[in-house]
């Protein structure tokens, strides 16, 4: 090997160990990127001039399969977080058992406090303590509806938000693909772009999982598990119209609601055969047009049973056929084809509610009675508080199909209402802990920044050697000179 031999393999060796030392930093200083893919340098013999090393380039490493298992996960963690947000909330609104301002204890209060009255009926306190519970019964039940409304106008508005930022985020990710070909082949250096556009794909993925399948000059398509073509060389547009606020009776169906479409045709949002199953902006949609309907139904249910009660025929003598009972519908008696939202309007009657111009002495001698008559008669209030322990079918057998007491009715809403905030709240623990376990194993096959310090360690030497060769040139090259 001649001088100039050895000079050249030095400084070749110099340079791949200078650009090895800007990769290895880069890995130390992105470990904790996200999107973030490890990278090393590929190494060659200089074929050209058949001496020293050549850098071919820097290559990214990847794992496809693991990449895809991990996003997965991240969907469905996105929707499980999504639906046990929603029974959490509904499940508060309801109350539980041991709470004083739940559902079953509010009903507990109004049938005690009719036991007390029976006891005494001649004590006005008494009167008036019964229409007041009978009203923050009712009133429970209106705030449990609203507070339930108000849920359901939330996801309708987050869909609308989630539907742009897809829109955009698969906007991008199309200029992105158009944009690496060209860079690639001007020969810059396209694995910020390739780490920008896995951000991106994560992204769409937690709102509605997909699938990649690589394409030709590095770029991807993106399919949904149900089919939907997301991008392919151009980004598919989703179309919503958010609602806002939100009624029970509104329904897709009924065209009050407005359902979700891409590129101007229908989507799938619910049942085994949606195009977006999984993911959050499915998780929404299912709160939307199913879990709040569902708890729309339990609680208009429990209202049903209370008005139907009270208008049972002969529970009152005093009353007309067609007049509203002690609980009613916005003033009116129960009527079958009323729209969805009772528990919305069920309120107690204001002929005895004293705090709303009433008189509370009717509870004892009937809701019609034109005097008070009797004050020590107590068979009216008894014949309201034995109503309540009447066994009765209930309506739409949601509940089961056997005949039930009105605190069972009651406390069965409650038990539903924490069985699906329980069984909702595992879910998401298992989802939690997959995805974990997943971005575990994906960061150990990510950048380690013991096994990069090593590899620094090593370039330093190789950078020394290298270096040590060109300064024994050079001393050779000076001691020739001065011969």
């Amino acid at each position: 090997m001649n001088m100039t031999t050895a000079f050249n393999n030095a400084l070749s060796g110099l340079t791949a160990a200078g650009r090895g030392a800007s990769v290895v930093s880069d890995n130390i200083a992105n470990a904790l990127t996200p999107g973030y893919a490890r990278r090393s340098l590929e190494l060659t013999t200089n074929t050209i001039s058949g001496t020293g090393v050549r850098t071919v380039g820097v290559v990214r490493h990847q794992d496809p399969v693991l990449t895809a298992n991990r996003r997965t996960t991240d969907a469905d963690l996105a929707h499980q977080t999504t639906i046990s947000g929603f029974h959490s909330r509904f499940e508060t609104l309801v109350g539980t058992a041991d709470e004083a301002t739940s559902l079953s204890a509010r009903l507990a209060d109004f049938d005690n406090s009719l036991i007390t009255a029976a006891s005494l009926p001649d004590s006005a306190e008494r009167l008036d303590q019964v229409a007041r519970t009978g009203r923050d019964l009712a009133t429970g039940l209106n705030a449990a509806s609203e507070g339930l409304r108000q849920l359901r106008s939330d996801a309708d508005r987050t869909i609308g938000k989630q539907v742009d930022n897809l829109n955009q985020t698969l906007k991008d990710i199309e200029e992105l693909n158009a944009k690496i070909p060209a860079i690639k082949y001007s020969g810059g250096d396209i694995g910020g772009l390739l780490d920008q556009r896995q951000v991106l794909i994560d992204q769409v993925n937690e709102l509605i999982p997909v699938n990649v399948v690589p394409r030709a000059n590095d770029q991807v398509s993106l399919y949904s598990d149900g089919g939907l073509i997301l991008l392919e060389n151009t980004a598919a547009e989703f179309s919503f119209t958010t609602t806002g606020d939100t009624k029970p009776h509104m329904t897709v169906a009924n065209g009050l609601l407005s359902g979700l479409e891409m590129n101007g045709k229908p989507v799938r949002t619910s049942g085994d055969s949606a195009q977006i199953r999984g993911g959050a902006l499915a998780a929404q949609f299912q709160i939307r047009d199913e879990l709040t309907v569902e708890a729309q139904t339990n609680l208009d249910t429990v209202a049903r049973d209370l008005i139907e009660r009270f208008e049972t025929p002969g529970l009152d003598p005093t009353a007309l056929p067609t007049d509203p009972g002690l609980f009613n519908d916005d003033g009116n008696r129960f009527n079958v084809t009323a729209p969805a939202g009772l528990a919305s309007r069920i309120s107690l009657n204001t002929i005895v509610d004293p705090d709303n111009g009433g008189d509370s002495w009717r509870l004892r001698a009937g809701l019609g009675a034109a005097t008070p008559g009797d004050p020590g008669d107590a068979t009216q209030l008894q014949a309201f508080g034995a109503i309540l322990s009447d066994a009765r079918p209930v309506a739409g057998a949601v509940f089961g199909t056997g005949d039930m007491r009105a605190a069972e009715i009651t406390e069965a809403l409650l038990s539903k209402a924490g069985a699906d905030a329980h069984t909702a709240s595992q879910r998401l623990t298992f989802a939690n802990s997959a995805r974990l376990e997943m971005a575990q194993i994906e960061a150990e096959q990510g950048v380690d920044t013991d096994q990069e310090l090593q590899r620094l360690m090593q370039i330093e030497q190789a950078y020394a050697a290298n270096a040590r060769i060109i300064s024994v040139v050079d001393e050779l090259m000076d001691t020739l000179l001065r011969l």
